[in-house]
């Protein structure tokens, strides 16, 4: 492999994020316990997400408006200023949640770094990302940070363009098969999948990957054979 750059997602790859969203799912489940079961809250509240995802985009703020948007069509629009009041605050709790590190994402940063260009490529909001960034303490590895309105083949073909490398010279790692694996394969590029214990169910895919620019890895200690 002729690898210069390496790039890696942000979310429940280098830190912690699904279950954060997971609890605030269940507490907005729990505010509006008297209008549906909490699968059906669930199920309607995914479905409002998928619909916003053109218009909102990934990540937190978006996620607010959908809560509300979904409280509103499941009540009725009968919903109170206080339920209300309630989903932003659940929101805002969720944009000021700590960093936690995945364990060992440090120690590979580290022994990376200076061998490649390490850079993050992750979707979600702007503001958000970076904030995590610089919260989290590992903005000092990066050469650049890319938060992407989407990770489809032509997301990463514009981020190799502004990177000025070919996709045989680019290396994904990422826990998402769909947004973090797949693409990279369509256009050349070598990718690493490094599961975490809970999916976003938008991220989920249905079947195996076999390709021969790619590895599944049980940890992201596991690519330091392969690249350090």
């Amino acid at each position: 492999m002729n690898i210069k750059v390496i790039a890696f997602d942000a979310d429940d790859t280098l830190f912690v994020n699904e279950p954060y969203f997971q609890e605030t799912e269940e507490k907005f489940c729990a505010l509006m316990q008297d209008y549906l079961s909490h699968q059906g809250l669930s199920q309607e509240l995914f479905r409002v997400e998928i619909q916003n995802l053109s218009l909102y985009g990934y990540g937190i703020k978006g996620y607010i408006l959908s809560m509300i948007e979904a409280a509103m069509k499941i009540s009725n629009k009968t919903i109170s200023v206080d339920v209300i009041e309630k989903i932003i605050q659940y929101g805002k709790e969720l944009l000021q949640r700590p960093i936690e590190l995945l364990d060992g994402v440090e120690e590979t940063l580290e022994a990376l770094h200076g061998k490649y260009k390490l850079v993050v490529a992750t979707k979600g909001d702007l503001l958000d990302q970076r904030r995590k960034l610089h919260n989290s303490g590992l903005g000092h590895f990066f050469h650049h940070i890319e938060v992407m309105s989407d990770k489809q083949e032509k997301d990463y073909h514009d981020l190799l363009s502004r990177l000025e490398i070919k996709p045989e010279e680019f290396f994904m790692i990422g826990n998402s098969l769909k947004s973090d694996v797949l693409p990279v394969l369509g256009i050349g590029g070598h990718a690493v999948h490094i599961p975490f214990h809970t999916t976003w169910a938008h991220e989920k895919i249905d079947h195996k990957v076999e390709h021969k620019n790619f590895k599944a890895l049980e940890k992201i200690t596991d690519v330091l054979p392969i690249l350090a």
